[in-house]
């Protein structure tokens, strides 16, 4: 998946597009993320122990990953994602790291 959990995203199909937000969860098996601010719902939730008043909750419903890609850390706009590998210098291991493909800078 292209998207990883606190990344920086924006949304560009869908109601919520050109909303921008950060990846709070996401589901790998569905193809699925949830982000911050972005396709709110009401849920009415009954009273409970820790939510002893109840009543009707806003809360982020999941979007499919396919709407959202990941923002670019220094242009701010949408970018796929590429891969490079590069060698750590510490310690002499290959890494994987992720690459925007509009500027090249690494994340």
């Amino acid at each position: 998946m292209h998207v990883r959990k606190n990344d920086f995203v924006v949304v560009v199909a869908g109601n919520a597009k050109g909303k921008e937000g950060k990846v709070l969860k996401v589901f790998p098996v569905t193809n699925r993320v949830i982000v911050e601010g972005v396709n709110l719902i009401k849920r009415h939730t009954r009273p409970t122990q820790t939510n002893p008043q109840g009543g009707v909750v806003q809360k982020e419903a999941s979007i499919h990953s396919s709407n959202v890609m990941v923002r670019d850390p220094k242009t701010g706009k949408a970018t796929r994602v590429g891969y490079a590998r590069t060698k750590d210098a510490s310690t002499g291991k290959k890494k994987v790291m992720r690459v925007s493909r509009k500027s090249g800078d690494m994340f």
